[in-house]
């Protein structure tokens, strides 16, 4: 959980979505996919943080556990049953780099920030800086990263986490779920209409 930077819309390394905005789940495919690595052998690896014990903080797991129901074949660090919080999150790096050569990590996090944008997902380059909400001092996560706004920050940020709307996370762990399952075909089978489609972007 980390307090949000509300990013500029037209910065073309961070992007944000709301989630009822029409075809959400495939826009938010779209950017993940144009971010990832050229090369289709790098491992990608997803790191789902947070904790089922705080409604808040519990979008990343639900989103890891979502996956493996879609049977998503990319490695996921952190669900229900296994969260990656805390106090586990620098074992947790530790294991992935000793595991993969190198991987693409894509951080996940639930996200802080003002009341007119909670519901907003972000797709955004470089890493997520989890705790800095409640205020922990934790390894940066990601070379690239998902975040949603939960709720609102600025005071008793524990308080807000507890209280946050549980159908607004489970909503929002759906469309990112889905987001990267669809992102994850799309790398394996390399559609045609969407590599011209993200050509037309670079040039606009």
């Amino acid at each position: 959980m980390f307090s949000g930077q509300l990013f500029q819309q037209k910065r073309n390394d961070s992007f944000r979505f709301h989630m009822n905005q029409p075809l959400v789940t495939n826009e938010i495919a779209k950017k993940i996919y144009s971010f990832l690595p050229d090369d289709p052998s790098r491992d990608i690896v997803l790191v789902c943080i947070g904790t089922d014990r705080s409604t808040g903080d519990s979008l990343g797991p639900l989103i890891g556990s979502k996956l493996n129901e879609r049977r998503c074949m990319i490695p996921i660090y952190g669900t229900l049953n296994n969260p990656v919080h805390a106090k586990n999150l620098v074992e947790t790096m530790e294991k992935i780099e000793s595991t993969y050569n190198n991987p693409f990590i894509i951080g996940i996090d639930a996200c802080l920030g003002r009341s007119s944008s909670v519901g907003y997902i972000t797709v955004a380059n470089g890493p997520v800086r989890p705790g800095a909400a409640v205020k922990k001092q934790l390894p940066e996560v990601g070379n690239i990263h998902i975040t949603g706004i939960v709720n609102v920050n600025g005071f008793m940020e524990m308080m807000v986490l507890q209280n946050t709307r549980l159908s607004l996370v489970m909503d929002m762990a759906e469309i990112i779920s889905r987001s990267i399952a669809r992102c994850n075909r799309w790398r394996e089978t390399q559609p045609n209409w969407l590599l011209a489609s993200l050509q037309r972007e670079k040039t606009i």
